[in-house]
Formats: C-alpha cells, structure tokens, sequence
C-alpha cells in the first residue's frame, strides 16, 4: 500500500469517528475483561502481517474503545476531541522530536517557554519557570521536590534522612501527594491529612493545629500542599488564608490546580483561586476542561533557579547540554532527559480559541453544571451530597423508602448503566456515602444530554427498587 492510500484509509477513520458521536450510539460496548480477552486478537506474531492488517487492528480497537468524545461520557475531569489539539499531537508525532534542547526543538522550545510564561501570567508570576511534565501527579511531585531543594538546598547532591519531614494536604486531595512521598523518600505516614469542612475545603485553622503538633513532636513541616478543584467534588481550598499560614512558617506553598486551573481564564470564576500568586508553585492539566489530548500538563514554579537546581543531573550531560544554549535548553528544567512535544497542541488551541474562548468554554461547563445542579433539586428522588464549587456535581438517587441501602442502591445503578454502554460516569464516595460523581467538561455536553441522564438514573434507580426481594 503507498504512503498516500494508507493515509487516505485511516484518515477516513479519523473523520468516522468522530462523525459517529454526533449519532445515536453507546459510549462503549461493554464486555468483562476475560470475555474481552477471548474474542479479541492482540497476540504478538512472530512474522508481521504487513502495513494493511494495521487498519484492520485500528478498526477493531475503536470497536472496542471507550467513545470519549461523545456527549454521554462525563466520568473523569476530561471528555471531547480538540480538532487544534489533535492537529498538534499528529504534527508533534510527525516530526518527532525531543524537547530537551533548542538544537533539537527550535521552535518547540520557544512555544513551550511562551506558553509556561502565559501561564505565569495568569497564575500572577511574573518572573517564573517550569515545564510541561506528565500530568498533575508528576506536577504535584515536582512542587514537593523544590519544596525540599528549598528547604535543604544540599539534598540534591547528598541525599537526606526524611523520615521526619511532613507535608501537610487536604484530606480530599489527590492521591498523587502519597506517590510523591513514596519517591521523595518522606513515606506515606509523613503526609498529615488536614481536616475539611463541610464543603470539601481543607480548614485553615486545623492546618495551624496540625503544624504545631508536628512541631511540638520533633518532626520538620517542609511544605503545604492545597487543592484548586477537587477529584471527587471540585472544592477549592481557601488559597489565601493558606498562603498566609505557609509563609508564616517558612514552608513552601505549592497549589495543585490540575483540575480546578482553567478557573483562571474566566473573569467570573478566577476568583476560586484568589491568592494563587502567593503560591511558591502550582501545576494544571490543560488535558482536562480544556480538552488537549492526553497528556498535555504544566508545573510552574515562582523562581525558576530552585527547578534548576532540582534538575541539576544534567549538567552532567556535556553529549547533550552546551553552555550557549544554557538559558534555553529546557531538558535542564526537566526530570526527563527524552520528553515528547506536549506543548504544539496546547499552542495551537491556544492560537485558535484565544483567552477569551477558552473563558467562554468555562463558563459553558459551569452553567451546564448549574443547569444539572437544578435538575437534581426538582427531582424528589435525587438528593444533591456536596455543595457545588465547579463542574462536579455530586448526588444520588433517594426513593425516600424504609429499608433501603442507598449505597449499595446507588453502586448497583452506576453499574448497571455503566454496562448498558449509554451513558459513563463515575461512582464515589463522600466520607460514608456512595455518591454518583458526574463531571461536565466535554464540549459535546448540552442541557438535552442532562435530561436523558436523570431520566436514565431515575429509570433505573426505580427498576433497582422495585426489583428489591422482600
């Protein structure tokens, strides 16, 4: 097959599938991993079956794929297909590169530094470095590790006893804060979860309690970390009061906004992270509300030389790293050495909807989730289980009975409708309670999709109930 008839063919795929979210379908055809297993071929052969049984794989793989581009699929902090987006991540493939130094990446290195500068910006740093990185996990590790470099600028060089050193978290913060203790080498028992309130924000004046506890038992606070959106409900912790809790004690502050950052484009909800320019550091997903195929992420850090120095092992790399392009060369502000170009795609977007288009995409998500907020106070048999601060919205289906486990109610309809392939969204908790979790940040999204899903989740809930042996 030439170049340009492969192309041709799987071309017409791309264009398919995305045609068909438009179309009556299910978001998946479920099957169980075993039954999965046995009626799909993914054996490696010894001899290759040559470039045309490659679209034969593809069409058996979309078969089988998630449709995370359809309307009905609001389970994670991601959903949609970014046409900008997916031209950059073809291109990127295309030339690929590595995004270590200028020499391999010219422009790439330039768009990157131009896009962690923007970002600077709207976070309020106006002098700041960073990188795009593999996501919120390795963001939120990356903040803890200049908050060390900070606090023990030798660490680097000649390691540390961390077996003392704390990092204070909301107790809904993302679990990605233990790996990184996992690394750091602090361990799991030295991240000290602080206590919320009944919104999902992380209390202020339990995070002074617990400073001074650990201080009063030997122990080293090094770092604060809050949360600008929560997984489960999308709270935001008061990032002022934090801050003004952190520099009292010397520690590094760092916000994990992977998910609640795009807040900063909008004029109407920036405020959710008021004080983040007090922040020592901070990491975003743009993979998430904003749609960029995954992975497109960002850390940011208030002074570039504390990344550096955590980075340091690459001045080691004399076959890679010269000193004329030291101020350029962005493998020295990077814990990988090969690093793919996440930052074409976000460029491009970025180019093509502007600030004032991705404000309004924002927005669009909050009033949908408003909309659906709404929704679910009219219906009797829905109960809403967490204040709303972003597009999060967490209820569950109540039939108001005696004798009723709505948790196992609850688990019972995500699953059931999960299978059915209709719709996909996710199931929670919040302290005891299974919660149904759904999360607009897919363009596709319209208030008719909302309708359909309470009906769909009342249907069923019903059908679970009264199906219910005596």
């Amino acid at each position: 097959m030439e170049v340009e008839d492969f192309i041709d063919a799987l071309s017409s795929r791309v264009v398919k599938y995305l045609e068909d979210a438009n179309s009556p379908g299910k978001v998946v055809e479920f099957l169980p991993p075993k039954s999965l297993a046995k009626t799909s071929d993914i054996n490696l052969p010894l001899e290759g079956r040559g470039i045309n049984s490659v679209l034969d794989d593809i069409d058996n793989y979309l078969r089988s794929s998630v449709k995370t581009n359809r309307a009905e699929f609001m389970n994670p902090l991601w959903g949609g297909v970014s046409l900008a987006g997916l031209a950059g991540e073809l291109i990127a493939n295309l030339s690929n590169t590595s995004m270590y130094t200028y020499e391999l990446a010219p422009l790439a290195t330039l768009i990157e530094q131009t896009i962690i500068s923007r970002v600077g910006e709207l976070i309020g740093f106006p002098q700041c470095g960073g990188s795009l990185t593999t996501g919120g996990s390795n963001g939120n590790m990356l903040g803890m590790l200049c908050a060390r470099q900070a606090m023990l600028p030798t660490s680097t060089q000649s390691g540390f006893d961390g077996r003392e050193m704390v990092v204070f978290v909301s107790e809904e913060a993302h679990y990605s804060v233990l790996m990184a203790a996992n690394v750091l080498g602090i361990g799991h028992r030295n991240v000290i979860k602080i206590r919320c309130d009944s919104d999902g924000k992380m209390k202020p004046s339990s995070l002074e309690d617990e400073i001074e506890f650990a201080k009063k038992e030997g122990r080293v606070p090094f770092c604060v970390v809050a949360t600008a959106g929560t997984t489960v409900r999308g709270s935001f912790d008061p990032i002022k009061e934090i801050a003004d809790i952190a520099h009292r004690e010397g520690l590094w502050y760092h916000i994990d906004a992977a998910w609640g950052g795009s807040c900063l484009f909008s004029n109407e909800l920036n405020s959710l992270m008021s004080g983040c320019d007090l922040a020592d550091s901070v990491c975003w997903d743009a993979h998430k509300m904003l749609g960029m195929p995954l992975i497109c992420s960002l850390f940011v850090v208030k002074d570039k030389s504390v990344l550096g120095r955590v980075c340091a092992h690459g001045d080691s790399a004399h076959y890679l790293f010269h000193t004329d392009t030291e101020d350029v060369d962005l493998g020295r502000y990077s814990l990988q050495c090969g690093r793919r170009n996440d930052a074409l795609k976000l460029w491009l977007a970025w180019r093509e909807k502007g600030d004032a288009g991705w404000a309004r995409m924002v927005e669009k998500y909050a009033s949908l989730a408003q909309y659906l907020e709404n929704k679910v106070n009219q219906e009797t048999c829905l109960t809403m289980m967490s204040s709303r601060q972003w597009t999060n919205v967490c209820f569950r289906f109540d039939p108001q009975q005696d004798d009723v486990d709505l948790n196992a109610l609850n688990g019972e309809i995500r699953e059931r409708i999960m299978q059915d392939g209709k719709f996909m969204f996710s199931k929670a908790n919040i302290g005891d309670d299974v919660i149904l979790r759904l999360v607009i940040s897919n363009p596709k999204v319209s208030e008719r999709t909302l309708d359909a899903l309470v009906t769909e989740i009342i249907t069923v809930g019903y059908d679970v109930v009264n199906n219910i042996p005596a």
